[in-house]
């Protein structure tokens, strides 16, 4: 029989239970022994409709205020440590951000200087964010994700290597770059191992596509630096052709290639495994040109201002 379930002849001992010794008198029916307690879960639940961080980032922040489409991430459920968990709480109402696409971000107020920014869409665990961000103390970077352990755990390195050039954006880069950073506004875009989307049918799920480079383009600055790496060798192919055929970049390798990873750039956890599973990693640096002038006889066809 179960232990779950004793028999009167197998009585169950707690820590409330009398233990009964040589001296100990045996229970009486008018002085029955005292009945186990009920185990209590100490896991705290919350109830339903309570925010998981009341003061870190949001499920879904966005919500439903923006159309739906094809979006090239996944979100993942992991467990949240009890430090990322503590990062959340305290940092996040610091250094984190929600992006809802409810307004234009302010990027000298947000990070509390005027120093060029950086944005970085997905950063996983974030240790290569936090590390760049040390060595380039000059540069500001916004870094955009889902993932809320990776978040928390930005969060706890920014605070331990004194970052204060680090802010950590909570939702769809998407909308980020369409709806809450100005034109020219962007220093340089780092999109570091996007999920590669290997099946045929989920290509159109991709980061880089035309459209994508489109709106990177209209935020970024003429001269800034376009910097994408992956291990998945035909996607990379992928990012090489649409980005040579994008008008508003070039490749800053004149033979018109993968660029080595530069110095700047350092080796993630991830990529060392797959080296060392023979992957190849290519990285890929191209520049925003100068913005195109239209002729004026372009614009001759257009009817006037309000019409």
């Amino acid at each position: 029989m179960s232990d779950s379930h004793p028999t009167p002849e197998s009585p169950v001992l707690t820590s409330e239970s009398p233990v009964s010794t040589p001296d100990s008198p045996a229970p009486t029916p008018e002085s029955p022994a005292p009945a186990s307690p009920v185990p209590v879960s100490a896991r705290h639940t919350r109830p339903k409709g309570e925010p998981r961080f009341p003061d870190g980032p949001r499920a879904d922040p966005a919500g439903s205020h923006f159309e739906r489409r094809i979006r090239s991430f996944q979100p993942r459920r992991s467990r949240v440590t009890a430090g990322q968990a503590d990062a959340l709480q305290r940092l996040w109402p610091k250094w984190g951000l929600d992006i809802d696409g409810q307004r234009v971000l302010d990027l000298t107020e947000l990070f509390g200087d005027d120093r060029p920014v950086v944005l970085e869409v997905g950063f996983g665990m974030g240790e290569t964010t936090a590390r760049m961000a040390a060595a380039d103390p000059g540069t500001n970077v916004l870094a955009a994700d889902v993932h809320t352990p990776g978040q928390g755990h930005l969060l706890g390195l920014a605070e331990r290597d004194g970052l204060t050039n680090v802010r950590v954006g909570n939702g769809d880069a998407i909308i980020l770059l369409r709806e809450m950073l100005a034109p020219d506004s962007l220093a340089g875009l780092r999109v570091y191992f996007p999920d590669p989307w290997p099946k045929k049918r989920h290509h159109k799920r991709r980061l880089i596509q035309p459209e994508f480079l489109t709106l990177a383009a209209a935020r970024l600055r003429p001269g800034a630096t376009l910097h994408c790496a992956t291990d998945w060798e035909p996607y990379a192919e992928q990012m090489l052709e649409v980005l040579t055929d994008h008008p508003d970049f070039e490749n800053t390798r004149p033979d018109g290639g993968f660029a080595p990873r530069p110095a700047h750039r350092p080796q993630t956890r991830f990529e060392g495994q797959g080296l060392e599973k023979g992957h190849v990693v290519n990285d890929l640096l191209f520049r925003r040109v100068p913005h195109r002038v239209q002729r004026q006889d372009q614009h001759q066809d257009l009817p006037p201002t309000g019409a």
